[in-house]
């Protein structure tokens, strides 16, 4: 199938026609998506709870990570509602692309300054409005994805010239990798630039160019990763985190132990022993690892199993959609939550030195769910719109 740039006169007439509300917001969206999305919301629910109900011995209650979860998802329902009544092309109005990236660059400029980002386990990621606090590369990464959609689908744009086509795409993605490298995060930064490859991939870049750029991504990892002492530690106890249980493999170690001890079919939703005061961080960055041991490992594979079928799903959305706008967003939206998850799911396991990336729908973070939900329903937006442009 060929997509169609969505410039000029085109884009004016698209972005100008009215959508079918009278059918109702959900009519025409892709079924098996939604459903998975149901699923992992719901299961995600049901692992956070098992994961932080330990909360109530300090005081907090049971529920309180669950019900802090629960105030982001009306959140994202409310934003998802918005999204769905509006046309997703009107992402690729100028001041809307150009106002979301500025605002993501200025909130990750912010985050550096001290007094201003608020530091918590060294790093310094969060902003707090008021009783509020947020991680702005949360925001960051689609809004990305918006600008590089836009990009790509401009009909003057040849990604298959390397230094005035393809070069000028990293810019703004390097400039923002850097930005949340000094937090220091190299997982969402990372991810960034990977879906930013993925994108140009789709583009119609060429294999060598695109073998340059992560040639080049690669050493810069690998620069970063042992420019520092507690970065080589990290690197090379994820190797064997048993060799360094009372430092930095306690992680990755009590992690490992979680799967060992959920075995096939696990200990039970709830049962697991590890996060009582023993595996770090369970009801979020290693979350993953409660699934393992209440569930076992059949209950990973499920669960990736629903991730893979999301994806699937996704990408059957962007592959449909005839506008390449609306390709391009779509496919880039869930491209970057399936690399968050793989990336997550590596950590967890120990095939990744261990860095903090939350896994989607899964990890507690009341804003982290509502920005997410709302880039769930622009793919929604555009399953829908694959239906008004067969009217058009």
């Amino acid at each position: 199938m060929t997509l169609r740039p969505v410039t000029g006169a085109n884009e004016a007439r698209q972005l100008a026609a009215p959508r079918d509300t009278g059918r109702g917001l959900f009519r025409g969206i892709d079924r098996g998506f939604s459903i998975c999305f149901a699923l992992l919301m719901m299961v995600g629910l049901a692992t956070l709870y098992a994961a932080s109900y330990y909360n109530a011995q300090d005081g907090a209650g049971a529920l309180s990570e669950v019900k802090s979860q629960l105030l982001g998802i009306a959140v994202g329902a409310a934003g998802m509602l918005l999204v769905l009544r509006t046309d997703y092309r009107a992402l690729a109005k100028p001041w809307v692309c150009g106002g979301l990236l500025a605002a993501s660059f200025i909130m990750l400029a912010l985050v550096a300054v001290p007094g201003i980002g608020k530091m918590l386990n060294g790093s310094r990621r969060w902003l707090r409005v008021g009783p509020v606090s947020f991680q702005p590369s949360e925001l960051a990464k689609y809004s990305m994805i918006v600008y590089l959609a836009r990009a790509l689908s401009q009909k003057k744009r040849d990604v298959t010239r390397f230094f005035t086509g393809l070069a000028p795409l990293f810019l703004l993605p390097g400039g923002m990798f850097l930005l949340i490298l000094m937090q220091p995060n190299l997982s969402t930064a990372g991810s960034i630039l990977i879906v930013t490859g993925v994108m140009v991939m789709i583009a119609g870049a060429k294999w060598t160019h695109l073998g340059l750029v992560g040639a080049a991504g690669t050493a810069l990892g690998a620069f970063y990763a042992l420019s520092e002492a507690y970065r080589r530690a990290r690197l090379m106890s994820f190797r064997d985190p048993f060799a360094f249980m009372t430092n930095e493999g306690y992680q990755l170690s009590q992690s490992l132990l979680a799967f060992g001890s959920g075995g096939l079919f696990g200990m039970g939703i709830g049962q697991g022993r590890q996060k009582f005061a023993f595996l770090p961080y369970p009801e979020s960055d290693f979350i993953f690892a409660v699934v393992g041991e209440d569930l076992g490992w059949a209950g990973c594979v499920a669960v990736l199993a629903l991730f893979a079928a999301f994806l699937f799903f996704g990408l059957r959305i962007a592959m449909r959609c005839e506008d390449r706008f609306g390709s391009l967003l779509a496919g880039g939206i869930v491209c970057m939550i399936g690399v968050q998850c793989v990336l997550n799911v590596a950590v967890v396991v120990g095939m990744m030195p261990t860095t903090g990336l939350p896994l989607p729908f899964f990890s507690a973070g009341g804003t982290s769910i509502s920005i997410v939900m709302a880039a769930v329903a622009v793919v929604m937006n555009v399953s829908r719109g694959r239906e008004l442009g067969s009217k058009e």
